[in-house]
């Protein structure tokens, strides 16, 4: 997981500067799966068109974590969280790399 500081304190909301706020975890496989549905599920299964980009990937947020079936703590409180999903097909990483970098052809592209 990778945690996210606060850049400046907002005293309204209670947050300091240099105060962890957020953390973003990558997770893959039949977790990723079991997790995304329950929280299309939140979703009743339904997203906007704005929800989408040009490439293929998605993302929405849902209010409330317990609504994904995670259990109440009073230490943490309720929180919100966000989903993007990014789906690329096997070679993708010829467009990324370091080495021989080329251009991702119009069939390999997901849209």
């Amino acid at each position: 997981p990778v945690l996210s500081k606060a850049s400046y304190t907002i005293r309204s909301f209670g947050i300091k500067r240099n105060e962890k706020i957020a953390a973003s975890v990558a997770i893959r496989g039949d977790k990723a799966e079991d997790i995304l549905e329950r929280g299309l599920r939140v979703k009743e299964n339904e997203l906007r068109k704005q929800n989408f980009s040009d490439t293929g990937n998605f993302g929405f947020g849902i209010q409330e974590h317990i609504d994904l079936g995670i259990k109440y703590d009073p230490y943490t409180g309720i929180f919100g969280m966000d989903f993007y999903i990014i789906l690329e097909r096997p070679g993708t990483r010829v467009q990324r790399r370091r080495r021989q970098q080329a251009r991702l052809g119009l069939n390999q592209r997901i849209t």
